[in-house]
């Protein structure tokens, strides 16, 4: 029960009979707290079971705030929905690093710093191009994204802050170099250097689609809609690939290593492959006539409605109603999706039958974001590229507090052993008479 006057938790052990009084903080008591709980002195304190962290706070931090149950999503304080409509992804980056919007002269001087860097020594175009014809591009980004850490050795200087300053603005400029290096590799088609004079997401388009023309212009439409693509990707709490980076950087190692276990991370299909996955579901359904069949495949438990629902949002995601209308400036430029059709659909059925209300499934990120990559021609092993350029920002900003967080420690979860004890070992010659 808890002690709303001293804000405690009082916690009684039924094996010992003994009481106990836990500090509660912002909601959380803390895990070292329990070990005081014992059956006997001999014996090691109460540990909280917690597969998945679904109910464990690893940090502290003031990134990113989420409200589930509210469907809210902020950066630094400021609500996605302003930031998607008034900023652009290198404004937002500077507040996910910095933790405040900048002035004027600091983002110019933040612009042009990163602009200065999107160029990567040669030697990593020749290990870019030592990949296989058919390598995916993600586990390209990771490779060369680690193998970065080898051309910057001070990175390892991670106390020092210019250091670090240095680093960051390192990896988001080139971040974008690197996916769509890959993405040519995977085309057999030349290598697009930087082009500094257009913006960061322009730069980006052009060494993605650049031929033979003298410079590549993309439409000021498909420009905004992947800028604001970035922007609702640019960090997400602690999820699965933000935790790897700061598990990873936990062991003070530096921030290429780290950023290159957050890709890992996000290559699983459980992460960044669900956008892909609702395309494939989209096909499968085929046209509108086909969806009545399929919700019904939903509720038998023979079909997935992928796409919908999230394991932090109780509500609509916030990021899904901003995609769902930048939909419609790219499909103004690319022409319409014939998925798109089926799409809307499904989600106004979805949002109407008391099936899905009641189990709370609404629409998330993944949903729309696949139809608006495929109208850029992007093929489905590239999305979570985008997602990861995106998620730069964030996954820097939190090991930047990492490291200055004097109560992290390097990440060592405890463990229920499970297996044999005290067994006796057979030499090899016994065993095998």
């Amino acid at each position: 029960m808890t002690d709303g006057s001293n804000q405690t938790l009082t916690v009684r052990d039924n094996r010992t009979g003994e009481s106990y009084d836990l500090p509660i903080t912002d909601g959380t008591i803390k895990a070292k707290d329990l070990v005081q709980i014992k059956s006997g002195e001999d014996e090691p304190g109460i540990a909280v079971y917690d597969p998945g962290f679904t109910n464990t706070a690893s940090c502290r931090s003031s990134v990113t705030y989420i409200d589930g149950e509210k469907g809210i999503l902020e950066y630094r304080g400021y609500p996605i929905e302003q930031l998607a409509e008034k900023s652009n992804f290198l404004e937002v980056a500077y507040l996910l690093i910095h933790g405040e919007l900048p002035t004027k002269e600091q983002y110019d001087a933040w612009e042009h710093e990163i602009t200065y860097h999107t160029f990567v020594h040669e030697n990593v175009k020749t290990f870019m191009q030592g990949f296989r014809y058919d390598a995916h591009p993600m586990g390209m980004l990771m490779a060369s994204t680690g193998a970065l850490s080898t051309f910057y050795p001070d990175a390892s200087k991670i106390s020092d802050a210019d250091n670090r300053h240095l680093q960051i603005v390192r990896m988001i400029a080139k971040m974008p170099t690197l996916g769509a290096w890959a993405f040519r590799h995977a085309q057999g088609k030349p290598y697009v250097y930087p082009d500094n004079d257009l913006s960061y997401t322009a730069n980006f388009l052009s060494m993605l689609f650049k031929m033979s023309e003298s410079k590549f212009e993309a439409d000021p439409r498909l420009v905004k809609a992947l800028d604001v693509l970035f922007i609702l990707h640019a960090d997400h709490e602690q999820n699965c690939s933000t935790n790897a980076v700061r598990s990873v950087g936990s062991s003070q190692v530096d921030p290429y290593s780290a950023v290159a276990a957050g890709i890992a991370a996000l290559y699983g299909p459980l992460h960044g492959g669900a956008n892909e996955a609702v395309l494939r579901m989209l096909r499968r359904i085929g046209s509108k006539e086909n969806i009545p069949d399929f919700i019904q495949g939903v509720k038998d438990g023979n079909e997935k409605l992928m796409g919908f629902g999230h394991r932090v949002y109780k509500n609509y995601d916030p990021r899904a109603k901003i995609i769902k209308k930048a939909c419609d400036d790219v499909f103004e430029v690319t022409g319409v999706n014939p998925l798109l059709e089926i799409a809307q659909e499904l989600e106004k059925i979805a949002l109407e039958d008391e099936y899905f209300v009641k189990r709370k499934l609404y629409p998330n990120v993944d949903f729309y974001s696949g139809l608006i990559y495929e109208a850029f021609q992007f093929p489905p092993e590239m999305f979570t590229v985008l997602f990861a350029i995106g998620r730069t920002p964030g996954w820097l900003a939190q090991w930047l507090e990492l490291v200055q967080d004097k109560d992290q420690k390097i990440a060592r979860p405890k463990q229920i052993y499970t297996g044999d004890r005290g067994l006796d070992f057979v030499p090899a010659s016994e065993r095998w008479a």
